[in-house]
């Protein structure tokens, strides 16, 4: 059984690169594995609803890709069911280029980031949106009430594959909270007191190199 993402995202002309560069046989186990890994576990489940950040590409009728970042308290992306994943839409810019892509074409790719873990989720599916007037039981199950943002509908994507990616080359980044959360635990502050002897440094060397 091959892994699903596999099945979508390696395409003739992927395999042709792979094979180009060397990689074709490191990628073939995907094509060979116990799980099609298109059902949202409770391992993914974890993941996604305790990210804050995401990027979710879109393709226009012109063929052109578009990537927009979603953001929003831990929880606003909220899994529905083991297929299935949604999450309000926030008043923006009011620029609807995803709106309009998806409303011509529901294939999307996800990339959810977890800086403080290095960690990253690929998940592609078929989106719809979803009106207030349509199905208002959804929106309320997808509406943060504690969030100030006013929502203008909701997205609701059809999970068709996901993968994990290794942390090589994210950047390590903490938000207010985690630094809080990090400060609340031996461990964490340990970690906090490596970094401010880091800066100590750093400042002392800025010193010493100064012109004086």
């Amino acid at each position: 059984m091959p892994r699903a993402f596999s099945s979508i995202a390696y395409t003739p002309s992927v395999r042709r690169a792979q094979q180009r560069y060397g990689s074709a046989g490191a990628n073939a186990g995907f094509d060979h594995e116990v799980q099609s890994r298109d059902r949202v576990t409770p391992r993914e489940q974890g993941f996604i609803e305790h990210v804050d950040t995401f990027f979710m590409a879109s393709v226009s009728e012109s063929g052109w890709p578009y990537v927009q970042h979603r953001g929003g308290p831990r929880g606003f992306l909220k899994v529905l069911d083991e297929h299935t994943i949604g999450f309000a839409d926030f008043s923006g810019n009011r620029q609807y280029i995803s709106a309009g892509n998806i409303d011509n074409d529901g294939r999307v790719t996800l990339i959810l980031m977890d800086f403080a873990t290095r960690s990253r989720l690929k998940v592609w599916g078929r989106a719809r949106i979803v009106h207030q007037q349509d199905d208002p039981a959804l929106l309320a199950r997808l509406a943060l009430p504690a969030y100030k943002a006013r929502v203008e509908r909701a997205y609701v994507i059809t999970v068709e594959a996901f993968d994990f990616n290794c942390p090589q080359h994210i950047t390590q980044r903490f938000s207010a909270d985690e630094l809080v959360q990090l400060a609340a635990d031996a461990d964490g502050r340990a970690f906090l007191g490596e970094v401010l002897a880091l800066a100590d440094a750093a400042a002392a060397s800025k010193a010493d190199t100064a012109p004086h």
